[in-house]
Protein backbone atom coordinates (compact mmCIF):
# COMPACT_ATOMS: atom_id res chain seq x y z
CA UNK A 1 0.00 0.00 0.00
CA UNK A 2 1.72 3.35 -1.08
CA UNK A 3 0.92 6.01 1.59
CA UNK A 4 1.59 9.17 2.39
CA UNK A 5 2.69 9.58 5.76
CA UNK A 6 2.05 13.40 6.76
CA UNK A 7 -0.41 15.90 7.49
CA UNK A 8 1.23 17.96 4.73
CA UNK A 9 -0.30 17.86 0.85
CA UNK A 10 -3.42 16.57 1.82
CA UNK A 11 -7.02 17.13 -0.76
CA UNK A 12 -9.14 19.35 0.65
CA UNK A 13 -11.66 16.55 2.03
CA UNK A 14 -8.15 14.67 4.06
CA UNK A 15 -6.90 18.00 5.43
CA UNK A 16 -10.88 18.33 6.96
CA UNK A 17 -10.44 14.57 8.53
CA UNK A 18 -6.51 15.14 9.53
CA UNK A 19 -7.73 18.18 11.56
CA UNK A 20 -10.63 16.68 13.06
CA UNK A 21 -8.42 14.09 14.49
CA UNK A 22 -6.00 16.61 15.24
CA UNK A 23 -8.72 18.05 17.85
CA UNK A 24 -10.34 14.89 19.09
CA UNK A 25 -7.52 14.38 21.99
CA UNK A 26 -7.11 17.84 23.18
CA UNK A 27 -10.86 18.36 23.42
CA UNK A 28 -11.48 14.97 25.29
CA UNK A 29 -8.57 15.56 27.70
CA UNK A 30 -9.91 19.60 28.41
CA UNK A 31 -13.81 17.96 28.52
CA UNK A 32 -12.58 15.14 31.20
CA UNK A 33 -10.93 17.72 33.12
CA UNK A 34 -13.20 20.83 33.50
CA UNK A 35 -16.47 18.60 33.08
CA UNK A 36 -14.81 16.69 36.49
CA UNK A 37 -14.02 20.40 38.53
CA UNK A 38 -17.75 21.27 37.38
CA UNK A 39 -19.77 18.47 38.49
CA UNK A 40 -17.21 18.47 41.38
CA UNK A 41 -19.02 21.67 42.42
CA UNK A 42 -22.42 21.30 40.95
CA UNK A 43 -22.98 17.77 42.27
CA UNK A 44 -20.50 16.80 44.38
CA UNK A 45 -22.36 13.51 45.17
CA UNK A 46 -22.27 12.20 41.45
CA UNK A 47 -18.07 13.49 41.26
CA UNK A 48 -17.22 11.51 44.12
CA UNK A 49 -19.36 8.25 42.39
CA UNK A 50 -16.60 8.90 39.51
CA UNK A 51 -14.03 9.38 41.04
CA UNK A 52 -14.84 6.40 43.41
CA UNK A 53 -14.95 4.48 40.23
CA UNK A 54 -11.90 6.24 38.31
CA UNK A 55 -9.68 5.47 41.78
CA UNK A 56 -10.72 1.64 41.21
CA UNK A 57 -9.83 1.48 37.81
CA UNK A 58 -6.73 3.12 38.57
CA UNK A 59 -5.83 0.67 41.29
CA UNK A 60 -6.58 -2.15 39.10
CA UNK A 61 -4.89 -0.72 36.24
CA UNK A 62 -2.10 -0.24 38.62
CA UNK A 63 -1.99 -3.53 40.09
CA UNK A 64 -1.89 -4.81 36.57
CA UNK A 65 1.45 -2.59 35.73
CA UNK A 66 2.98 -3.38 39.18
CA UNK A 67 2.78 -7.33 37.94
CA UNK A 68 4.07 -6.85 34.57
CA UNK A 69 6.99 -5.27 35.51
CA UNK A 70 8.25 -7.41 37.84
CA UNK A 71 8.09 -10.31 35.46
CA UNK A 72 9.75 -8.18 32.90
CA UNK A 73 12.08 -7.54 35.54
CA UNK A 74 12.36 -10.79 36.56
CA UNK A 75 12.82 -11.54 32.87
CA UNK A 76 15.69 -9.12 32.10
CA UNK A 77 17.65 -10.10 35.34
CA UNK A 78 17.45 -13.89 34.15
CA UNK A 79 18.96 -13.18 30.68
CA UNK A 80 21.77 -10.87 32.63
CA UNK A 81 24.62 -13.76 32.17
CA UNK A 82 23.25 -15.01 28.74
CA UNK A 83 25.52 -15.80 26.18
CA UNK A 84 23.90 -14.76 23.27
CA UNK A 85 26.88 -15.58 20.87
CA UNK A 86 25.95 -19.43 21.88
CA UNK A 87 22.47 -19.23 20.97
CA UNK A 88 23.22 -17.33 17.94
CA UNK A 89 25.44 -20.17 16.86
CA UNK A 90 21.78 -23.06 18.41
CA UNK A 91 19.80 -20.91 15.68
CA UNK A 92 23.02 -21.87 12.79
CA UNK A 93 22.94 -25.15 13.27
CA UNK A 94 19.19 -25.28 14.41
CA UNK A 95 19.07 -29.27 13.26
CA UNK A 96 21.72 -30.41 15.17
CA UNK A 97 20.49 -28.72 17.97
CA UNK A 98 16.66 -29.64 17.98
CA UNK A 99 17.40 -32.98 17.25
CA UNK A 100 20.27 -33.39 20.71
CA UNK A 101 19.72 -34.79 23.40
CA UNK A 102 19.47 -31.21 24.84
CA UNK A 103 18.23 -31.20 28.60
CA UNK A 104 16.75 -28.28 29.94
CA UNK A 105 18.69 -26.55 33.20
CA UNK A 106 17.30 -27.66 36.64
CA UNK A 107 13.89 -26.26 37.53
CA UNK A 108 15.04 -25.47 40.86
CA UNK A 109 17.00 -22.55 39.19
CA UNK A 110 13.95 -20.34 37.59
CA UNK A 111 15.63 -17.94 35.93
CA UNK A 112 18.12 -20.36 33.53
CA UNK A 113 14.81 -22.82 33.53
CA UNK A 114 12.74 -20.14 31.70
CA UNK A 115 15.50 -18.87 29.50
CA UNK A 116 16.59 -22.21 28.09
CA UNK A 117 12.36 -22.98 27.65
CA UNK A 118 12.06 -19.59 25.66
CA UNK A 119 15.27 -19.90 23.87
CA UNK A 120 14.17 -23.28 22.90
CA UNK A 121 10.53 -22.65 21.88
CA UNK A 122 12.28 -19.96 19.49
CA UNK A 123 13.82 -22.38 17.84
CA UNK A 124 10.99 -24.50 17.27
CA UNK A 125 8.79 -22.08 15.86
CA UNK A 126 11.81 -21.11 13.93
CA UNK A 127 12.31 -24.24 12.14
CA UNK A 128 7.74 -25.34 12.06
CA UNK A 129 8.18 -21.77 9.85
CA UNK A 130 10.72 -22.33 7.43
CA UNK A 131 11.69 -18.66 7.60
CA UNK A 132 14.93 -19.28 8.31
CA UNK A 133 17.81 -16.50 8.33
CA UNK A 134 20.81 -16.50 6.73
CA UNK A 135 23.73 -17.46 8.55
CA UNK A 136 25.19 -15.19 11.35
CA UNK A 137 28.62 -14.23 9.50
CA UNK A 138 26.47 -12.66 6.57
CA UNK A 139 24.31 -10.35 9.11
CA UNK A 140 25.83 -6.77 9.49
CA UNK A 141 24.50 -4.11 12.16
CA UNK A 142 24.26 -0.24 11.27
CA UNK A 143 23.84 1.71 13.57
CA UNK A 144 23.35 6.06 13.08
CA UNK A 145 23.75 8.88 15.57
CA UNK A 146 22.02 11.72 15.07
CA UNK A 147 24.77 14.94 16.17
CA UNK A 148 23.37 18.32 16.03
CA UNK A 149 24.54 20.40 19.25
CA UNK A 150 25.81 17.77 21.16
CA UNK A 151 29.94 17.55 22.51
CA UNK A 152 32.15 14.95 22.37
CA UNK A 153 31.36 14.27 26.20
CA UNK A 154 28.30 13.12 25.37
CA UNK A 155 29.02 11.29 21.70
CA UNK A 156 32.33 9.02 23.09
CA UNK A 157 31.13 7.01 25.57
CA UNK A 158 28.20 5.48 23.79
CA UNK A 159 30.90 4.76 20.96
CA UNK A 160 33.11 3.56 23.40
CA UNK A 161 31.00 1.19 24.24
CA UNK A 162 29.99 -0.15 20.49
CA UNK A 163 34.09 -1.12 20.01
CA UNK A 164 33.29 -3.54 23.45
CA UNK A 165 30.94 -5.60 22.22
CA UNK A 166 30.89 -9.41 21.75
CA UNK A 167 29.35 -9.62 18.36
CA UNK A 168 32.18 -9.25 15.51
CA UNK A 169 32.88 -5.11 15.10
CA UNK A 170 34.12 -5.53 12.04
CA UNK A 171 30.67 -5.96 11.17
CA UNK A 172 29.32 -3.25 12.19
CA UNK A 173 29.12 0.10 10.17
CA UNK A 174 28.43 3.48 12.36
CA UNK A 175 27.27 6.33 10.75
CA UNK A 176 27.21 9.67 12.42
CA UNK A 177 24.41 11.97 10.83
CA UNK A 178 25.32 15.34 11.17
CA UNK A 179 23.59 18.02 10.76
CA UNK A 180 25.18 20.87 8.18
CA UNK A 181 24.20 23.19 10.85
CA UNK A 182 26.37 22.29 13.69
CA UNK A 183 28.91 24.49 15.00
CA UNK A 184 32.14 23.76 13.71
CA UNK A 185 33.70 22.36 16.68
CA UNK A 186 30.97 19.62 17.11
CA UNK A 187 31.94 18.73 13.32
CA UNK A 188 35.79 18.68 14.18
CA UNK A 189 35.10 16.44 17.38
CA UNK A 190 33.29 13.98 14.92
CA UNK A 191 35.80 13.87 12.34
CA UNK A 192 38.84 13.51 15.53
CA UNK A 193 36.20 10.40 16.57
CA UNK A 194 36.19 8.84 13.28
CA UNK A 195 39.63 8.63 13.26
CA UNK A 196 40.42 7.11 16.65
CA UNK A 197 37.62 4.56 16.23
CA UNK A 198 37.46 4.09 12.80
CA UNK A 199 40.09 0.82 12.67
CA UNK A 200 37.66 -0.71 15.76
CA UNK A 201 34.68 -1.04 13.26
CA UNK A 202 34.26 -1.86 9.25
CA UNK A 203 34.03 1.40 8.89
CA UNK A 204 32.60 4.80 10.42
CA UNK A 205 30.67 7.30 7.90
CA UNK A 206 30.13 10.88 8.56
CA UNK A 207 27.71 12.06 6.68
CA UNK A 208 26.52 16.17 6.89
CA UNK A 209 22.68 16.67 6.28
CA UNK A 210 22.37 20.28 4.31
CA UNK A 211 19.76 22.53 5.57
CA UNK A 212 16.54 23.16 3.84
CA UNK A 213 15.88 20.48 1.66
CA UNK A 214 12.56 20.32 -0.58
CA UNK A 215 9.77 18.96 1.56
CA UNK A 216 11.86 18.77 5.08
CA UNK A 217 11.50 20.55 8.43
CA UNK A 218 14.01 20.79 10.55
CA UNK A 219 13.51 17.33 12.62
CA UNK A 220 15.54 14.24 13.53
CA UNK A 221 14.41 12.38 10.78
CA UNK A 222 15.02 14.24 8.20
CA UNK A 223 18.26 13.91 9.48
CA UNK A 224 18.73 10.20 10.09
CA UNK A 225 16.85 9.43 6.85
CA UNK A 226 19.73 11.84 4.45
CA UNK A 227 22.30 9.83 6.47
CA UNK A 228 19.95 6.11 5.70
CA UNK A 229 19.96 6.74 2.15
CA UNK A 230 23.67 7.45 1.95
CA UNK A 231 24.52 4.83 4.01
CA UNK A 232 22.14 2.08 1.91
CA UNK A 233 24.15 3.67 -1.42
CA UNK A 234 27.54 2.68 0.39
CA UNK A 235 26.55 -0.53 1.77
CA UNK A 236 24.66 -1.79 -1.99
CA UNK A 237 28.87 -0.41 -3.56
CA UNK A 238 30.25 -3.02 -1.04
CA UNK A 239 28.17 -5.80 -2.35
CA UNK A 240 26.06 -6.39 1.12
CA UNK A 241 22.16 -7.06 0.45
CA UNK A 242 19.88 -4.84 2.56
CA UNK A 243 18.35 -8.09 3.63
CA UNK A 244 21.22 -9.07 5.47
CA UNK A 245 21.88 -5.31 7.60
CA UNK A 246 20.14 -4.84 10.91
CA UNK A 247 19.66 -1.03 11.03
CA UNK A 248 19.58 0.71 14.33
CA UNK A 249 18.71 4.51 15.39
CA UNK A 250 20.12 5.45 18.83
CA UNK A 251 20.36 8.91 20.15
CA UNK A 252 23.70 10.35 20.44
CA UNK A 253 23.71 9.64 23.63
CA UNK A 254 23.08 6.20 23.79
CA UNK A 255 25.55 3.67 25.62
CA UNK A 256 24.89 -0.10 24.77
CA UNK A 257 25.69 -3.02 27.52
CA UNK A 258 28.69 -5.18 25.74
CA UNK A 259 26.20 -7.84 24.39
CA UNK A 260 23.77 -5.64 22.96
CA UNK A 261 24.51 -6.60 19.12
CA UNK A 262 24.52 -10.37 19.86
CA UNK A 263 21.34 -10.16 21.50
CA UNK A 264 19.57 -7.81 19.10
CA UNK A 265 21.21 -10.33 16.21
CA UNK A 266 19.84 -13.09 17.52
CA UNK A 267 16.71 -11.56 18.26
CA UNK A 268 16.58 -10.99 14.61
CA UNK A 269 17.45 -14.31 13.69
CA UNK A 270 14.98 -15.94 15.50
CA UNK A 271 11.97 -14.02 14.17
CA UNK A 272 10.34 -15.59 11.48
CA UNK A 273 8.46 -11.97 10.27
CA UNK A 274 12.33 -10.73 10.92
CA UNK A 275 11.80 -7.91 7.63
CA UNK A 276 8.08 -7.14 9.09
CA UNK A 277 9.46 -5.91 12.79
CA UNK A 278 11.13 -3.77 14.68
CA UNK A 279 13.11 -4.70 17.52
CA UNK A 280 13.04 -2.44 21.10
CA UNK A 281 15.70 -2.37 23.68
CA UNK A 282 14.58 -1.50 27.03
CA UNK A 283 16.07 2.02 27.40
CA UNK A 284 16.80 3.39 30.39
CA UNK A 285 18.32 6.81 31.66
CA UNK A 286 21.29 6.19 33.74
CA UNK A 287 23.99 7.82 31.89
CA UNK A 288 24.40 11.14 34.40
CA UNK A 289 21.46 9.96 36.62
CA UNK A 290 23.64 10.89 40.06
CA UNK A 291 24.48 14.38 38.77
CA UNK A 292 20.93 15.27 38.14
CA UNK A 293 18.11 16.44 41.04
CA UNK A 294 15.75 14.58 42.99
CA UNK A 295 12.81 15.15 40.99
CA UNK A 296 14.54 14.60 37.98
CA UNK A 297 15.93 11.14 38.61
CA UNK A 298 12.28 10.05 39.69
CA UNK A 299 10.85 10.96 36.42
CA UNK A 300 13.25 8.53 34.16
CA UNK A 301 13.07 6.02 36.56
CA UNK A 302 9.17 6.09 36.06
CA UNK A 303 10.10 6.56 32.40
CA UNK A 304 12.36 2.88 32.50
CA UNK A 305 9.29 1.09 34.30
CA UNK A 306 6.97 2.03 31.61
CA UNK A 307 9.31 0.88 28.64
CA UNK A 308 9.83 -2.45 31.17
CA UNK A 309 5.81 -2.78 30.99
CA UNK A 310 5.17 -2.09 27.46
CA UNK A 311 7.68 -4.97 26.97
CA UNK A 312 5.45 -7.53 28.58
CA UNK A 313 3.13 -7.30 25.87
CA UNK A 314 4.53 -7.44 22.27
CA UNK A 315 1.31 -6.57 20.24
CA UNK A 316 0.54 -3.12 21.43
CA UNK A 317 4.35 -2.53 21.71
CA UNK A 318 5.56 0.83 19.74
CA UNK A 319 9.11 1.84 18.94
CA UNK A 320 10.14 4.50 21.17
CA UNK A 321 13.33 6.27 21.57
CA UNK A 322 16.72 4.27 20.26
CA UNK A 323 14.93 1.22 18.18
CA UNK A 324 16.21 -1.22 15.55
CA UNK A 325 14.84 -2.58 12.08
CA UNK A 326 16.12 -4.77 8.61
CA UNK A 327 17.33 -2.18 6.38
CA UNK A 328 15.14 -4.15 3.95
CA UNK A 329 11.35 -2.81 5.68
CA UNK A 330 13.08 0.64 5.68
CA UNK A 331 14.20 1.10 2.17
CA UNK A 332 10.93 -0.31 1.03
CA UNK A 333 8.89 2.19 2.85
CA UNK A 334 11.06 4.75 2.15
CA UNK A 335 12.79 5.58 5.54
CA UNK A 336 11.41 7.61 8.40
CA UNK A 337 8.88 11.01 8.05
CA UNK A 338 11.13 14.03 7.17
CA UNK A 339 8.29 16.38 8.27
CA UNK A 340 7.64 14.81 11.93
CA UNK A 341 9.12 14.95 15.11
CA UNK A 342 8.29 11.82 16.64
CA UNK A 343 10.35 9.77 13.84
CA UNK A 344 10.41 7.20 16.66
CA UNK A 345 7.03 6.30 16.59
CA UNK A 346 6.16 7.44 13.66
CA UNK A 347 8.29 5.00 12.04
CA UNK A 348 6.17 1.70 13.35
CA UNK A 349 2.93 3.02 11.94
CA UNK A 350 4.25 3.73 8.35
CA UNK A 351 5.49 0.63 8.78
CA UNK A 352 2.37 -0.77 9.84
CA UNK A 353 -0.25 0.96 7.31
CA UNK A 354 2.48 -0.23 4.55
CA UNK A 355 2.48 -3.80 5.48
CA UNK A 356 -1.47 -3.31 5.81
CA UNK A 357 -0.96 -4.63 9.34
CA UNK A 358 1.42 -7.57 9.34
CA UNK A 359 4.01 -5.78 11.02
CA UNK A 360 5.17 -5.79 14.85
CA UNK A 361 7.80 -5.19 17.43
CA UNK A 362 9.78 -7.27 18.93
CA UNK A 363 11.12 -6.34 22.73
CA UNK A 364 14.43 -7.49 22.96
CA UNK A 365 16.01 -8.61 26.87
CA UNK A 366 18.64 -5.94 26.98
CA UNK A 367 18.98 -2.07 28.55
CA UNK A 368 20.70 0.49 26.92
CA UNK A 369 21.22 4.03 28.27
CA UNK A 370 20.50 7.62 27.71
CA UNK A 371 20.94 10.67 29.34
CA UNK A 372 18.82 12.19 31.78
CA UNK A 373 17.15 15.84 30.22
CA UNK A 374 19.25 18.18 32.81
CA UNK A 375 20.86 22.06 32.70
CA UNK A 376 23.08 23.72 34.86
CA UNK A 377 20.83 24.08 37.53
CA UNK A 378 16.97 23.30 38.68
CA UNK A 379 15.14 25.33 37.37
CA UNK A 380 16.79 24.82 34.01
CA UNK A 381 16.40 21.24 34.10
CA UNK A 382 12.41 21.98 34.97
CA UNK A 383 11.73 23.80 32.17
CA UNK A 384 14.33 21.64 30.59
CA UNK A 385 12.33 18.05 31.62
CA UNK A 386 9.05 19.79 30.67
CA UNK A 387 10.12 20.86 26.96
CA UNK A 388 11.35 17.11 26.65
CA UNK A 389 8.57 15.42 28.07
CA UNK A 390 5.73 18.11 25.86
CA UNK A 391 7.91 16.63 22.73
CA UNK A 392 7.43 13.31 23.45
CA UNK A 393 3.58 13.57 24.70
CA UNK A 394 3.37 15.29 20.65
CA UNK A 395 4.10 11.88 19.76
CA UNK A 396 -0.24 12.41 19.42
CA UNK A 397 0.64 13.82 15.94
CA UNK A 398 0.12 10.76 14.68
CA UNK A 399 -3.34 9.50 15.73
CA UNK A 400 -4.55 11.92 13.03
CA UNK A 401 -2.36 11.03 10.56
CA UNK A 402 -2.73 7.02 11.62
CA UNK A 403 -6.39 7.25 12.18
CA UNK A 404 -6.80 9.47 8.34
CA UNK A 405 -5.13 6.22 7.23
CA UNK A 406 -6.93 3.18 8.88
CA UNK A 407 -10.44 4.79 7.17
CA UNK A 408 -8.27 4.41 4.00
CA UNK A 409 -6.99 1.16 3.88
CA UNK A 410 -9.04 -1.59 2.48
CA UNK A 411 -6.43 -4.55 3.84
CA UNK A 412 -6.49 -3.90 7.64
CA UNK A 413 -8.93 -5.54 9.33
CA UNK A 414 -11.34 -3.53 11.51
CA UNK A 415 -10.52 -5.14 14.68
CA UNK A 416 -7.24 -4.26 14.19
CA UNK A 417 -7.89 -0.56 13.37
CA UNK A 418 -10.07 -0.55 16.55
CA UNK A 419 -7.76 -1.55 19.23
CA UNK A 420 -5.05 0.27 17.78
CA UNK A 421 -6.84 3.33 17.33
CA UNK A 422 -8.15 2.94 20.73
CA UNK A 423 -4.90 2.16 22.53
CA UNK A 424 -3.34 5.47 20.70
CA UNK A 425 -6.20 7.36 21.52
CA UNK A 426 -6.46 6.29 25.31
CA UNK A 427 -3.18 6.39 26.04
CA UNK A 428 -2.76 9.92 25.12
CA UNK A 429 -5.97 11.22 27.02
CA UNK A 430 -4.63 9.45 30.05
CA UNK A 431 -1.41 10.37 29.94
CA UNK A 432 -3.26 14.20 29.83
CA UNK A 433 -5.31 13.63 32.69
CA UNK A 434 -4.58 10.80 34.95
CA UNK A 435 -2.37 13.05 36.92
CA UNK A 436 -4.79 15.99 37.34
CA UNK A 437 -7.45 13.56 38.60
CA UNK A 438 -5.35 11.55 40.87
CA UNK A 439 -3.36 14.74 42.49
CA UNK A 440 -5.65 17.47 42.58
CA UNK A 441 -9.32 17.22 40.95
CA UNK A 442 -9.60 14.07 42.68
CA UNK A 443 -10.34 15.92 46.24
CA UNK A 444 -12.49 18.62 45.21
CA UNK A 445 -15.88 16.66 45.76
CA UNK A 446 -14.96 15.90 49.30
CA UNK A 447 -13.70 19.50 50.32
CA UNK A 448 -16.69 21.40 48.72
CA UNK A 449 -19.22 18.45 49.50
CA UNK A 450 -22.86 19.84 51.15
CA UNK A 451 -24.81 18.27 53.52
CA UNK A 452 -26.09 15.29 50.97
CA UNK A 453 -22.65 14.25 50.52
CA UNK A 454 -22.24 14.16 54.32
CA UNK A 455 -25.12 11.85 55.18
CA UNK A 456 -24.61 9.45 52.35
CA UNK A 457 -23.82 5.91 51.57
CA UNK A 458 -21.30 7.02 49.82
CA UNK A 459 -19.57 9.60 52.35
CA UNK A 460 -19.90 6.57 54.79
CA UNK A 461 -18.37 4.12 51.79
CA UNK A 462 -15.59 6.20 50.91
CA UNK A 463 -12.85 6.48 53.19
CA UNK A 464 -12.85 2.28 53.52
CA UNK A 465 -12.80 2.65 49.86
CA UNK A 466 -9.78 5.05 49.86
CA UNK A 467 -8.07 3.61 52.34
CA UNK A 468 -7.24 -0.06 50.60
CA UNK A 469 -6.70 1.79 47.51
CA UNK A 470 -4.22 3.81 48.93
CA UNK A 471 -2.89 0.59 51.03
CA UNK A 472 -2.49 -0.95 47.83
CA UNK A 473 -1.20 1.84 46.16
CA UNK A 474 1.50 2.03 48.82
CA UNK A 475 2.79 -1.57 48.34
CA UNK A 476 3.11 -0.48 44.29
CA UNK A 477 5.00 2.13 45.87
CA UNK A 478 7.16 0.00 47.78
CA UNK A 479 8.05 -2.03 45.30
CA UNK A 480 8.75 0.77 43.17
CA UNK A 481 11.05 2.15 45.29
CA UNK A 482 12.97 -1.50 45.95
CA UNK A 483 13.42 -1.69 41.69
CA UNK A 484 14.51 1.77 41.27
CA UNK A 485 16.89 0.93 43.62
CA UNK A 486 17.98 -2.36 42.35
CA UNK A 487 17.48 -0.77 38.28
CA UNK A 488 20.22 1.62 39.46
CA UNK A 489 23.61 1.97 37.74
CA UNK A 490 25.84 1.16 40.75
CA UNK A 491 28.43 3.61 41.15
CA UNK A 492 32.27 3.03 41.89
CA UNK A 493 31.82 3.76 46.19
CA UNK A 494 29.23 1.94 48.14
CA UNK A 495 26.09 3.68 48.40
CA UNK A 496 25.42 4.49 51.54
CA UNK A 497 22.06 3.56 53.90
CA UNK A 498 21.26 7.53 54.20
CA UNK A 499 21.99 8.07 50.29
CA UNK A 500 19.31 4.93 49.54
CA UNK A 501 16.79 6.14 52.51
CA UNK A 502 17.00 9.70 50.33
CA UNK A 503 16.30 7.85 47.15
CA UNK A 504 13.22 6.38 48.33
CA UNK A 505 11.93 9.37 50.29
CA UNK A 506 12.77 10.65 46.20
CA UNK A 507 9.39 9.25 45.56
CA UNK A 508 7.00 11.58 48.00
CA UNK A 509 7.72 13.92 44.71
CA UNK A 510 5.39 11.54 42.94
CA UNK A 511 2.22 13.76 42.77
CA UNK A 512 4.16 16.85 42.15
CA UNK A 513 6.41 15.18 39.00
CA UNK A 514 3.01 13.05 37.63
CA UNK A 515 0.72 16.37 37.49
CA UNK A 516 3.35 19.15 36.34
CA UNK A 517 6.06 17.01 34.48
CA UNK A 518 3.93 14.72 33.07
CA UNK A 519 0.25 15.47 32.72
CA UNK A 520 0.65 19.03 32.01
CA UNK A 521 3.22 18.72 28.89
CA UNK A 522 0.82 16.06 27.25
CA UNK A 523 -1.72 18.47 28.07
CA UNK A 524 -0.27 21.45 26.37
CA UNK A 525 0.82 19.09 23.30
CA UNK A 526 -2.41 18.16 22.79
CA UNK A 527 -4.17 21.77 23.15
CA UNK A 528 -1.59 22.70 20.42
CA UNK A 529 -2.29 20.39 18.06
CA UNK A 530 -6.40 20.78 18.82
CA UNK A 531 -5.64 24.46 17.92
CA UNK A 532 -3.08 24.02 15.18
CA UNK A 533 -0.15 25.19 16.55
CA UNK A 534 2.35 22.93 15.45
CA UNK A 535 5.80 22.34 17.41
CA UNK A 536 8.75 22.86 16.36
CA UNK A 537 11.56 20.14 17.00
CA UNK A 538 13.63 20.95 19.50
CA UNK A 539 17.07 18.92 20.54
CA UNK A 540 16.82 17.66 24.60
CA UNK A 541 19.85 19.54 26.44
CA UNK A 542 22.57 17.10 27.81
CA UNK A 543 24.36 18.07 30.79
CA UNK A 544 26.47 16.63 33.41
CA UNK A 545 27.44 18.45 36.07
CA UNK A 546 23.89 19.42 37.47
CA UNK A 547 24.23 21.09 41.16
CA UNK A 548 22.25 19.02 43.27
Amino acid sequence: MNIHYSKENLSSAEHRLQRLFEILPGLTSWLILLGMIILSFSKPLWAAILIIAFDLYWLFKLTYMMIFLLLSYFRLTTEEETDWNEKIQHVDDINTYINSASHPPSKLNLGKYFSWRRHHTELLTLKNSEKLPCRSHEIYNAVIFPVAKESREIIEPGLESLSTQTFPTQRVLVIFAVEERATQQIKNDIVILQEKYRSKFWDILVIFHPDNLPGEARVKGANVTYAARRATDYLTQNNIPVDNVILSCFDADTVVSHHFFACLTYHFMVTPERYNASFQPIPVYHNNIWQVPCFARVMEIGSSFFQLIEATNPEKLVTFSSHSMSLKALVEVDYWPVDMISDDSAIFWKCYIHFNGNYHVVPILTTLSMDVAGSKNWLDTIRTIYKQKKRWAWGVENFPIVMRLFLKSKKISLYDKVRHGFKLFEGHVSWATWGFLLSFIGWIPAIYARQEFTYSVVSYNAPRVIAVIFNLAGLSLAISILLSISLLPKQERKIPLTEKIKHALEWCLLPFILTFLSALPALDAQTRLMFGRYMEFWITDKYRGIKK
